[in-house]
């Protein structure tokens, strides 16, 4: 008779492999595997953003995974996308040939978005059979699907509201796209940091420390939302100059940071400075902290001057695609050094 023993869902299951470090070897791998899915799924949604991709599918058909595959499909798509605002009010003059080159970029990023979560369910369901992933780690892996699944509905809300009156998505939805965006990854990262680091011993490191190093994670995320904003309302190309804008200090025109193009660049300038000077003041004082934090702290707070540098060159240069892809991606890694500094911190007081 085959035994037989309950695993995290309450379930019976067949007797597996024990969780040997082979197979934490695996769990590792597929978590960092997931960890640079994600990664590359901002990437291909700053994409969609920059080249105005993202409102080409005035559709959203979770179950539907191949694209148009006849002329027939085409044209379909094609009038579909005619009746929209972008095309009635930017590319009125758009042929075929146009339509199939920002369609295929937001099928990628919509398709790859499932594939990220397929790549996360599947292999979590093959391994909870076996036993390998239980109790805590069970629950936060299933927080994250249920994340990503939000963030699905989050994306085409995000669109629709660009398929109404405007050619112009919601820049709230498109900031809370992003930071759902962050959040998936960062979880992910920080669960797969659990797991390489497993039961290594770690150093002492004030206590003070974690709260220092969480704030400025929240920092981060804060910094990157007004970066959305930035995006969404085309504030990038209204002050073009650094450090004054136009001369002032503060922007002349507006008052509303949460609306007025102006104001948002003003807020996402002051908070990226104060992500830089927080940062490399955190280093100094990591100086006298041992092991990886100190090294995480170093490696972050040159990067956040590497970040700003890009910010910079993208709002100089008019906002060209390479730069502003790589300053999104900047944040993002920005976001992944300040995770594995705190990470390093908590495993430190435990």
């Amino acid at each position: 008779m085959i035994p037989m023993k309950p695993g995290w869902n309450g379930a019976c299951r067949i007797a597996a492999p024990p969780y040997d470090d082979g197979s934490r070897r695996l769990v590792r791998l597929w978590l960092f595997i997931c960890v640079a899915m994600a990664a590359l799924m901002v990437l291909l949604g700053g994409l969609t953003r920059l080249t105005g991709s993202g409102l080409s599918m005035v559709e959203w058909n979770p179950g539907t995974f191949l694209p148009p595959l006849t002329s027939a499909e085409w044209h379909s798509a094609f009038l579909k996308y005619q009746a929209s605002p972008q095309y009635r009010l930017v590319n009125p003059d758009l042929d075929m040939a146009g339509f199939r080159r920002i369609f295929w970029l937001e099928y990628v990023h919509r398709l790859w978005g499932r594939l990220v979560g397929v790549a996360v369910v599947v292999p979590l369901a093959g391994f909870a059979v076996r036993g390998w992933i239980e109790g805590r780690l069970a629950g936060r892996l299933l927080g994250i699907v249920a994340l990503g699944g939000l963030q699905g509905v989050m994306g085409w809300l995000m669109v629709a509201s660009g398929l109404v009156d405007r050619p112009e998505v919601s820049h709230f939805r498109l900031g809370a796209h992003l930071v759902m965006g962050f959040l998936i990854f960062g979880a992910l990262l920080w669960t797969a940091l659990d797991e390489a680091a497993g039961a290594a011993p770690s150093p002492r490191i004030p206590r003070k420390a974690r709260r220092a190093l969480a704030a400025l994670l929240v920092l981060v995320l804060v910094t990157a939302t007004w970066g959305a904003f930035v995006a969404g309302l085309k504030a990038g190309l209204v002050y073009e100059t650094f450090p004054l804008m136009d001369g002032h200090w503060l922007p002349p025109e507006g008052r509303d940071i949460l609306r007025d193009p102006g104001p948002v660049q003003f807020v996402h300038r002051l908070l990226a400075a104060s992500v830089v000077l927080t940062l490399s003041g955190l280093w100094l004082w990591s100086r006298r902290w041992p092991g990886i934090p100190r090294r995480a702290m170093a490696i972050a707070a040159g990067w956040s001057w590497v970040q700003a540098s890009l910010g910079v060159a993208t709002l100089l240069n008019r906002v060209p695609i390479p730069l502003a892809a790589a300053h999104q991606v900047g944040a993002l890694a920005l976001f992944a050094l300040a995770i594995r500094a705190l990470h390093g911190v908590r495993r430190a007081e435990r």
